[in-house]
């Protein structure tokens, strides 16, 4: 059914917000949650497992509560209605029609005055009570338990509440991890799917040692049906066993009368049945449809962070690793990958084929575990001992030969960088059509969305880029995650960060033509970006909950983790210090786990120059506590002198914290600035420090070439001298030095330090610049203030502010050609400069975009658009009805991925209401546009106006389907809570964000991505309150 249908009656509704444009000056009296908690009072049921030792009489109290916690209709109504006012604002009809009227009803005049009497009656009454409370409460050599007052205090343990299993029976665990009495050693998983039905049965066969007296077995269990258990102790007969389980924790557990003694050996098996997953986590169904237009489905797995137990019962935490052993049955016309080498097929009796895979040589994590069954092509090449093949479907084979290129040069690189050589006989690259993730590192068995490993034969040196990127990652988690993981979540920057570095090291020596340094230098300014929120996290940090883990897959583990890689190696004296300190770390933790100590101690262990400061001391500021620290830099006759603060973006002007870091402080000046040899070091580990410099020097540039991660503010004279010094000769730095002044600055702007005069005149210098990263950079950020002034709809100053781009970045536009361009470097400067020229309307880049068009689509495709303009001509496209048709049409039948994708964002940024309303619930049935690509239509939809008032009421409306097929707190939640509210900036989007995510309780009110998506609405507001007079004055 052709979805604009004319006689079609389903009509989509503007959004509210965009009907009533008066909401950009409303400004409802809305309670601040964080000021006056009582007005929105929440009063959660006790949690058992947080519930620990209380008295009897306390203990009834706080049940009580909890039965009984208050019905929304018995709350504070006018502070309610009051709170979700604007909330019911943005919702639909059916939406207000289920919500409780709020009424307020008038005091009565008067109150009677109670007698004299009545009044001694009920003091004597309230110290009767008080004294009989207090006589209970210090009573001597007695705690309240469940049998009342038995034994004294000092020889009696207060016992613990435990909460109830499905059966009824107590649960014998009230933790969120796993206790460390009992440790896996090997895992025997059979596993039968039935890909017809959609179902699998398992067999889990556990051995297991006892390392601590115990009388139960705890492990994890999630939305299985275990329909058999047996275990068997040391060499006595196996038995029957119940297996209970607490759905809460994802957690079973079975039950001893007596103790398994330390030193003993057991083994539990089960047996279960459960549903392949239709979401993108455990042992999921995906599908595709093959060159016959045919659907054929397959199974494959994600386990990270917390799914290996939705396929098979397990010890589901990093530190108890084992090894695995896995038989999977099939059709005799799929076949299966799992980590090992098959080791033999066998016929069953009844027609399907049992694969069985070697036992895993290393211990390993279960959430490193995978299999598939599917029809998948590969090709394959041999290198240093092991075979390295790359999987596809049949009809994408012949896009498989770069991937396997690049990923057998990436494994000798690591091999010979990490003198540990890869330690399985094997390694599958495998691109799967459904797909969440970018890539998973599972050891043997890489797993790849389709456009992260499948490059075309005409593709760009950019597209090669993105792909050789994802590939150099996962390869360098098969030592840095892998060979040695983290013990648990709060250090997952040792598996992410290391990785992320490593990506960037490995390709700038292995593939240098994809000249990946702009790319890293990108990122590292978005990493600072976010954590100068004061909703950031530590690089280590505390995580209980599994939101919590899911929240840990952000900028701050991978791109902060590598920023701090980057900044320590680029301050050791040693050329391979660094490295030395790498290998012993690799070889130390081999095959078990660490924490971010170990890599520091191991570190230090390798120091070669008794003058450099500890490696442990100088870092572990950098990963135990948020943020990172502006250095302010002021000079006075011939000494300069740096101070240091907390660089801490806030609404709140009182804020302030005594952070201090081990900061190794790089810096030029004008008499030497560009050459590596210029650079000077200075270790500010105080609040402020002092060095000498020459009064002659004019300038000096701190943080050279950015390896630091820091931002610097040099003084109004500091920064007037490096402008005249860039505006003189713009070679006077390096491109990176460049691009972070220009970041820098930005950045100062929106902590109020420099006005946005200042900013201007740094960037009068930007006409003569040539070089990709400070030109990409001042692009996005000067688009960032036009989108935000677009979304208040400041028409005269949104048309300005195209007029002072395209007065800046005109020149340069207009030199970019249409053609093929070999250099990465170039097509990263031209694709951002057309692209931006195209979304401003610039008439030469929408006739070109449109030529280009319509030429790709009467040649069926054969005239090719560089893949570095793709997106610019799709989104020019996407703006007429007639060119969106065709782009729709294109959509459905191209089958070259990092194209399609390409198309899919131009067809999101159309700007007419009825097709944003059809692409985002398409997003979201997942039949025609996959589920998994929800994110990306959401963030660009959300560039234009019109979209991104749709998207608000979207998000709300579906906010428990979103949860469904995205849990709660991943990277995908995070990526769409941040597009949807990244541009808002007035109080009454304030508001309305504040309410809908208040009343989400647990299904995501307490999302760290919540307080990020909270904090920048208000400084989006404060920017504006104290910009958008300078703009109008200046601009």
């Amino acid at each position: 059914m052709d979805p604009f249908d004319n006689h079609s009656t389903e009509r989509a509704n503007l959004p509210r917000n965009m009907i009533e444009n008066s909401m950009f000056e409303e400004e409802p009296d809305v309670v601040d949650l964080a000021k006056d908690s009582s007005a929105f009072p929440t009063f959660p049921a006790l949690d058992p497992d947080e519930a620990v030792y209380e008295p009897r009489s306390s203990r009834l109290l706080v049940r009580g509560l909890g039965e009984n916690d208050l019905d929304d209709d018995e709350e504070d109504c006018e502070s309610s209605a009051r709170l979700l006012g604007m909330s019911f604002m943005n919702r639909s009809a059916a939406h207000r029609a289920n919500s409780s009227p709020y009424t307020r009803q008038a005091p009565p005049r008067s109150c009677p005055r109670p007698s004299a009497r009545t009044m001694v009656v009920c003091v004597l009454f309230l110290v009767i009570v008080c004294s009989m409370t207090m006589v209970l409460y210090f009573l001597p050599g007695c705690t309240f338990t469940r049998m009342g007052c038995r034994k004294p205090n000092k020889t009696s343990p207060m016992e613990t509440i435990l909460p109830l299993s499905t059966n009824g029976e107590l649960f014998p665990w009230v933790e969120y991890r796993l206790p460390h009495s009992i440790s896996p050693l090997s895992y025997d998983l059979t596993l039968n799917p039935d890909l017809d039905s959609m179902t699998f049965t398992g067999r889990t066969v556990i051995s297991m040692s006892v390392l601590h007296n115990t009388k139960r077995i705890v492990l994890h269990g999630a939305n299985l049906n275990i329909t058999k258990a047996t275990f068997k102790l040391g060499d006595e007969a196996a038995r029957d066993v119940t297996v209970l389980e607490y759905k809460p924790r994802q957690q079973i557990a079975v039950t001893f009368p007596e103790e398994l003694k330390a030193g003993q050996y057991c083994v539990l098996t089960l047996e279960y049945s459960a549903d392949l997953s239709h979401t993108y986590d455990g042992f999921y169904n995906s599908s595709y449809t093959d060159k016959d237009g045919n659907k054929r489905v397959l199974a494959a797995t994600q386990f990270e962070p917390l799914s290996a137990r939705k396929a098979f019962p397990c010890f589901d935490e990093p530190s108890f690793k084992a090894t695995f052993l896995i038989k999977i049955s099939r059709k005799p016309s799929y076949m299966t990958l799992s980590n090992m080498p098959k080791a033999n097929t066998t016929q069953l009796p009844n027609g399907l084929m049992q694969d069985e895979f070697e036992r895993t040589t290393f211990n390993m994590s279960t959430y490193l575990v995978a299999f598939i069954v599917a029809d998948f092509t590969s090709i394959s090449q041999n290198v240093s001992d092991t075979l390295v093949s790359v999987y596809s479907v049949p009809e994408k084979k012949e896009h498989t030969d770069y991937a396997l290129d690049a990923g057998v040069k990436l494994l000798e690189f690591y091999n010979n960088f990490c003198e540990i050589n890869y330690p399985f006989k094997k390694l599958d690259l495998v691109a799967i059509p459904d797909f969440l993730a970018g890539a998973m590192e599972n050891w043997g068995l890489i797993t790849f969305r389709e456009t992260s490993l499948l490059v075309g034969k005409q593709s760009s040196p950019l597209e090669k880029q993105v792909v050789a990127s994802v590939i150099a990652h996962e390869l360098a988690h098969q030592w840095f995650g892998n060979l040695v993981t983290m013990r648990w979540w709060n250090d997952l920057w040792l598996n992410e960060g290391f990785a992320t570095y490593m990506q960037y090291m490995s390709l700038q020596t292995v593939l240098p033509k994809l000249e990946i340094g702009n790319l890293f230098l990108a990122v590292r300014f978005r990493a600072l970006d976010k954590d100068a929120l004061n909703s950031s996290h530590a690089v280590s940090t505390e995580v209980n909950s599994p939101s919590q883990v899911e929240e840990m897959f952000d900028s701050v583990s991978y791109e902060k983790g590598a920023s701090i890689l980057l900044m320590l190696n680029a301050s050791l004296p040693g050329e391979h210090q660094f490295r030395k300190g790498i290998i012993q770390y690799l070889k130390q933790f081999s095959g078990s786990n660490a924490d971010t100590n170990d890599l520091w101690n191991s570190l230090t262990e390798v120091e070669v120059s008794p003058q450099h400061q500890n490696v442990s001391e100088m870092m572990r500021s950098w990963t135990s506590q948020k943020g990172f620290p502006l250095v302010t830099v002021s000079r006075q006759g011939d000494q300069v002198t740096l101070t240091q603060e907390h660089f801490l973006l806030t609404s709140d002007n009182a804020t302030h914290t005594s952070s201090l870091w081990n900061i190794p402080v790089t810096y030029v000046n004008d008499s030497c600035s560009v050459a590596p040899e210029c650079r000077q070091v200075f270790n500010l580990m105080t609040k402020s420090g002092t060095f000498k410099m020459a009064e002659s020097v004019k300038w000096l540039k701190i943080n050279y070439r950015n390896t630091g991660f820091y931002i610097v503010h040099y003084g109004d004279e500091g920064w007037t001298a490096l402008g005249d010094a860039l505006s003189d000769n713009v070679n006077v730095l390096t491109p990176e030095d460049r691009a972070s002044l220009i970041h820098n600055i930005f950045a100062l702007s929106r902590l109020g330090r420099v006005s946005f005069l200042q900013v201007n005149n740094l960037l009068n210098y930007i006409s003569n610049e040539t070089e990709t990263s400070p030109v990409t950079e001042a692009l996005l950020q000067l688009s960032n203030i036009y989108q935000l002034l677009c979304k208040r709809q400041e028409h005269s100053l949104v048309a300005r502010m195209k007029n002072y781009i395209m007065h800046h970045f005109g020149s340069l536009m207009e030199k970019q050609t249409w053609g093929e361009e070999e250099s990465v470097s170039n097509q990263e400067l031209r694709s951002a400069l057309l692209g931006t020229a195209c979304d401003l309307k610039e008439e030469n880049c929408i006739q070109q975009a449109k030529a280009l068009f319509k030429s790709y689509v009467e040649t069926n495709g054969t005239s090719r658009i560089p893949g570095d303009l793709q997106q610019a001509v799709f989104n020019v496209a996407a703006q007429s009805n007639e060119d969106w048709e065709s782009l729709r049409d294109l959509y459905t039948r191209v089958t070259f991925d990092a194209e399609k994708r390409k198309m899919l964002r131009g067809l999101a940024s159309t700007q007419d209401a009825w097709r944003i309303v059809w692409i985002l619930h398409a997003g979201l049935k997942g039949d025609i546009i996959q589920t998994q690509e929800l994110p990306l239509v959401i963030s660009t939809v959300c560039s234009g106006f019109t979209g991104y008032l749709f998207v608000w009421d979207f998000i709300q409306e579906n906010w428990d389907r979103l949860i469904e097929k995205f849990p709660v707190g991943s990277f995908a939640i995070q990526s769409i809570i941040k597009s949807a509210t990244s541009q808002f900036s007035t109080q009454a989007h304030l508001d309305q964000v504040k309410s809908f995510f208040s009343s989400l309780k647990e299904r995501g009110s307490q999302m760290r991505s919540v307080q990020e998506a909270l904090e920048t609405i208000r400084l989006n507001q404060r920017w504006m309150d104290k910009n958008l007079v300078t703009l109008q004055n200046w601009l």
